[in-house]
């Protein structure tokens, strides 16, 4: 029998109990579905709108906590990084130096101004396109195209200057290029309205604002502004707003009013133009002081110096001469050393001295002079100029007591004037033997400069007592106290003495007469060193120092002439240039008329005493026409460079501030200027009406815009 059959037949068998894991299944399952059929109930007793509500707002929870978390970290962990960050990109101090002061005349010309400028600076890593910045950028700047590219693209510098001081229209065609990493930055520039006038008294500023020569430099602490550090805030563009209320203000440097008269400065560079001229010299220069106030009217020197274009000129022609170069004075020395010897009482006018006739041995040493004179009072050796004279003048002195009144006289220091001078050769008297005393009492053997000589001939024309010169006018200034040097007296008898120089028919300085009006002064025609051969050479120094009236001294003027070589005499070069200065320094200063009206009064009394009839004279004096050579033809009564193109103001809007600035200083006029920007875009007075009268007081302004 088959067991397998029955087997089979056994195997499903339905009533008999499950096993245990069958049985473990069977009850899991029915559980699932208890728990299936639980949460169906559940989710069928649900408020689904109630839901979607709380989910929302747990949502909005969660976020709420992650931006309080993520705030708190950046500003708890990384706050102070990214602040730092921050402020290196959007805020800054910087050192700002402002606008520099203006330079004036005593009149209120203006002399020097500043005015907005743009420079163009490159940030080489914010720079995308290097090709394109070049090739762009080369023309507009006048600049190589592969030269800008090559030093911009290498440069690990973050901050470059491409071109400083642009003109408006090269500024204009940056911005409108609009470069990432190419800026244009605000300076100013420094301009001078009347170009050459005092230039080399002046000076010029630096790219960097900075005086570098001149009143620009030896006042530059007063004229530049005090540089202030700000906080500013840059936006996309670069541009800078401030964050403060005292930063809007920028800082400006003070304005500096000199004592110098524009009509005399130009009265004065016209003569020693004429003189270096005619007499073909290396330079020429002049001094006009005030004497009663000691105030410098007029700083003239040739050739000429253009503050504007400064690149353009050598240090040879930029050089102060009349304050820096120390020369030998020669022959307009020997009116000091005549005061102090009258003073010592070593001689008196009448003192006979013998002159040598002309030529005079001392111990191997030959004096002549230029004139055979032999016996000669005192007061006739300054006429004739005798070296001889003043040589045995100046032994008599000794060299201590001569050195002690060159020292009380300012020889061997320096001046009060606020200029870079030197202090010339004074040397000590232990240093001095007999040659020395002799040579140095006519004019040699001692360096000075100009200024010094103006400084001492201040002295003695102030009733011998010391005045310092002035340049620099401050109203309530209080002059210090002063010495007297020579007396009343011994001034009087120096200045007849120059007087007979100019006046007598034969002094030496003839030339120097101004008709109307007595002249005194001296001149001066010194030997030159060769430094070469160390001997004396060819070359001459030309000068002539002179004062008027005689009785009332207004008016200093020293004139030098440097190594003419037509003519080499004070008397013939010099003298002429100074009377050119003193006839039309007193015809503009309404002095000439006076002294003229003065002379008239005197003689008519004289006439009425020798009871002569004046005929067709009612008035005890009448006004006498000015003599023919001191008519002043009306294109002189201005210097060229004021000379008015129209008589009308000119239409200066939507022109540059450099332009219109321009066009005001042709008519002698530097107007005000308002806002901030390169563009004119209001004037007053409105252009097209008369411009004023000369005594008009008539305020000029302009207003500036960035477009």
């Amino acid at each position: 029998m088959f067991r397998f059959g029955s087997r089979k037949r056994n195997r499903p068998i339905t009533h008999r109990e499950p096993s245990r894991a069958r049985q473990g299944k069977l009850g899991l399952d029915r559980a699932a579905g208890s728990r299936l059929q639980n949460l169906a109930a559940w989710l069928r007793a649900r408020d689904w709108g109630r839901v979607r509500i709380d989910l929302v707002v747990a949502f909005f929870c969660v976020l709420w906590v992650g931006l309080w978390g993520r705030a708190w970290y950046l500003q708890m962990v990384e706050g102070p990084r990214l602040a730092e960050q921050a402020r290196r990109q959007h805020v800054t101090s910087e050192l700002v130096s402002g606008r520099r002061g203006m330079i004036l005349d005593r009149n209120g010309q203006v002399l020097a101004q500043s005015v907005e400028a743009r420079s163009v600076y490159a940030r080489p890593q914010e720079v995308q396109d290097f090709l394109h910045m070049a090739n762009t950028l080369g023309p507009i700047l006048g600049m190589d195209a592969q030269k800008l590219h090559d030093d911009l693209s290498r440069s690990q510098r973050r901050f470059v200057w491409l071109k400083r001081k642009v003109d408006d229209r090269t500024a204009e065609a940056v911005r409108k290029a609009n470069i990432p990493g190419i800026g244009l930055s605000r300076e100013y520039d420094r301009i001078y309205p009347f170009r050459h006038m005092a230039g080399q008294l002046l000076g010029f500023v630096g790219l960097d604002d900075k005086g570098l020569e001149g009143i620009e430099r030896s006042m530059d602490d007063r004229l530049g502004s005090i540089p202030t550090r700000q906080i500013v805030q840059r936006d996309a563009l670069g541009r800078r707003f401030y964050l403060h209320e005292e930063g809007r203000g920028e800082p400006r440097g003070e304005d500096l009013t000199l004592t110098l008269d524009v009509q005399m400065q130009f009265i004065a560079e016209e003569a020693v133009e004429q003189a270096a001229r005619e007499s073909e010299a290396r330079w020429s220069g002049a001094l006009v002081v005030d004497v009663l106030s000691g105030e410098i009217l007029a700083w003239a020197q040739y050739p000429f110096f253009n503050p504007n274009t400064y690149r353009e000129s050598s240090p040879h022609i930029y050089r102060n001469r009349l304050a820096a170069d120390a020369l030998e004075p020669g022959s307009t020395f020997k009116p000091l050393v005549m005061a102090a010897a009258l003073q010592e009482g070593k001689v008196t006018p009448d003192t006979l001295i013998d002159c040598e006739g002309g030529k005079w041995q001392s111990e191997g040493f030959v004096i002549r002079d230029t004139s055979n004179q032999h016996i000669l009072p005192a007061s006739k050796v300054l006429r004739y100029s005798s070296n001889i004279g003043m040589a045995k003048i100046g032994l008599d002195m000794g060299a201590p007591l001569f050195h002690r009144y060159l020292r009380a006289l300012g020889f061997g220091e320096h001046t009060s004037v606020p200029v870079a001078d030197s202090r010339g050769i004074l040397r000590t008297p232990r240093d001095w033997g007999e040659v020395d005393i002799m040579s140095t009492a006519f004019g040699q053997s001692i360096s000075v400069t100009g200024l010094q000589m103006a400084q001492a001939y201040l002295t003695l024309l102030n009733h011998g007592v010391y005045k310092p010169l002035r340049l620099i006018r401050e109203e309530g200034l209080v002059e210090e106290s002063h010495r007297r040097i020579f007396s009343e007296r011994t001034v009087r008898q120096v200045m007849d003495m120059m007087r007979d120089v100019v006046q007598a028919g034969d002094g030496t300085g003839r030339r120097a007469r101004v008709v109307g009006v007595e002249v005194g002064g001296k001149t001066g025609t010194a030997q030159k060193a060769d430094h070469r051969s160390g001997t004396y050479g060819e070359k001459r120094l030309a000068s002539f120092v002179g004062f008027l009236p005689v009785e009332e001294p207004r008016y200093l003027i020293l004139v030098m002439v440097d190594e003419p070589t037509r003519n080499q005499y004070g008397g013939l070069v010099a003298a002429p240039a100074f009377r050119e200065i003193a006839s039309r320094s007193l015809t503009y200063a309404g002095v000439l008329a006076e002294v003229q009206m003065a002379s008239n009064e005197a003689r008519d009394r004289k006439e009425r005493k020798r009871g002569l009839k004046l005929a067709g004279v009612d008035a005890p004096w009448q006004v006498a026409a000015p003599a023919p050579a001191l008519r002043t033809a009306p294109s002189m009564q201005l210097p060229g460079h004021l000379a008015r193109a129209s008589s009308q103001i000119p239409d200066v809007m939507g022109k540059s501030v450099r332009n219109a600035v321009e066009l005001f200083a042709r008519a002698g006029i530097v107007p005000e200027l308002k806002g901030s920007g390169n563009r004119v875009v209001r004037q007053s007075p409105p252009p097209g009406t008369d411009w004023p009268k000369a005594d008009g007081k008539v305020e000029y302004i302009l207003w500036l815009s960035e477009r």
